[in-house]
Formats: C-alpha cells, structure tokens, sequence
C-alpha cells in the first residue's frame, strides 16, 4: 500500500481523511461506513487489543504478517504508543499474503489467552522475508509464548479466532481497503503506510476533530493548508 507522507496525508482531508459515518445515518464522508455500526470495528470481544486506562483515542490496524509495509509501520506505531499514553489499539489481522499469513494470525489471536499477544505480534512483525511454520515458531519462542498452551487455546478457540478473521475481511471490503495496512484513527481512515511525523499530525487532527474534518458552510470538509 502506498506510504503517506505529511503533506499529501493531511491536504487531502476531503478524501483520505474523510469522516467515516456508521450506521445508517445521513451523513457520508468520502470513505464512510454504512452498514457496519462503530462499536463493530472497536468493540469486537475477539480482537486483540492493547489498552490502557485512560486512552482517549482508538486506532484500528488492519494488517498482515507478512506485508512489507506493516513490518515498516510497526516500529512507527511503537513509538507513537511509547510517547503517547492516552492511545488504545485494535488489532485487525487480515491474512491476504497467504497460507503463512493465516498460519500467523490465528496463532497470534490466540496468544491473547495467555496475555502475550503485543510481545507476539512485535516478534511476528520483526521475522524477516516470508514467514515458515519454523519462523513462526521462533517467534513465539523469542515472545515467551508457552506453545503447548498456545496449540490448547487454539484448538479451544478456533471458531472464534476463524470468525473473527472473517469479519475482519468484510470490515476491510465496507472500508474499500485495496490492501494492507489500513488503519481508522478516531473518525478517520488512512489507507496505507504512515512516518512518525504524519501519525502525529493525524492523531492530533483525530483528537481536535473527533466528528471528522471541520465543515465549511455548505457542509463540505473545509481545505486545509499544506504543511
């Protein structure tokens, strides 16, 4: 997916950061929802989370284990959480690389039972070229993954860890995601990459702008300036 950079990303306020609408109310952003309610995309139960107490703003990641601009937006977005407190994430795995890629997320999903999902899922996101069930391994190993527990929970869990995938899918497809990585910050979607300079900009417009971009009088998004 391509990688936005901090003035293409915040000049096209109309579009890439449009509102999304939920539901089926009357206002339509330019990349909205309209089927889907919100709390589908940042409540699901089954959907590893990392969360702190006193977030005040949610990012949604779509995203696979084996997609070369995931693995480069990771460290972005540890960093952004190391800086930033008051940020709650939503892991939406969406395996489209591939076997290995489903392999990968339905073991990671199934992590969060023995609360080792963000040491995973950092681990899975640092494995080098294209995942083996041995490189998998290694990563849970590397994480502190119990794999015994792991497998029991999997086996446990799978019907919910394979409808969760499912879902994830047809969330990205209502979004018109074409790919990973895809991410929703507050009421916005930003479909693609992002430096550590454009995420804070983001999060910053998502935090003074939780309804989406400021209307102009005719009810269209107001311009803003190139930065």
């Amino acid at each position: 997916m391509k990688k936005w950079k901090i003035g293409a990303a915040l000049t096209v306020a109309a579009a890439v950061l449009a509102p999304l609408a939920f539901g089926n109310g009357p206002e339509a952003g330019a990349q909205s929802v309209q089927s889907p309610t919100r709390e589908s995309f940042i409540e699901d139960p089954v959907a590893p989370r990392y969360q702190p107490a006193a977030y005040d703003l949610t990012i949604v990641m779509f995203s696979d284990y084996q997609c070369p601009y995931c693995r480069k937006v990771h460290p972005v977005l540890e960093q952004a959480l190391a800086e930033d407190k008051k940020i709650r994430v939503i892991y939406r795995d969406w395996p489209i690389f591939g076997a290995a890629s489903t392999t990968a997320a339905r073991l990671a999903i199934a992590s969060k039972w023995q609360n080792k999902h963000s040491a995973f899922h950092d681990q899975l996101m640092r494995m080098p070229g294209k995942l083996s069930d041995h490189s998998i391994r290694h990563a849970a190993d590397l994480a502190g993954v119990n794999w015994d527990r792991l497998q029991a929970d999997l086996k446990t869990h799978g019907t919910e860890i394979d409808a969760l995938i499912t879902r994830n899918s047809r969330q990205a497809a209502s979004l018109g995601l074409q790919g990973t990585p895809g991410f929703i910050i507050g009421s916005y979607l930003i479909p693609g990459g992002l430096d550590l300079g454009t995420l804070r900009e983001v999060i910053r417009e998502a935090r003074a702008n939780p309804n989406g971009p400021p209307k102009q009088a005719d009810g269209s998004a107001a311009e803003r300036p190139a930065l």
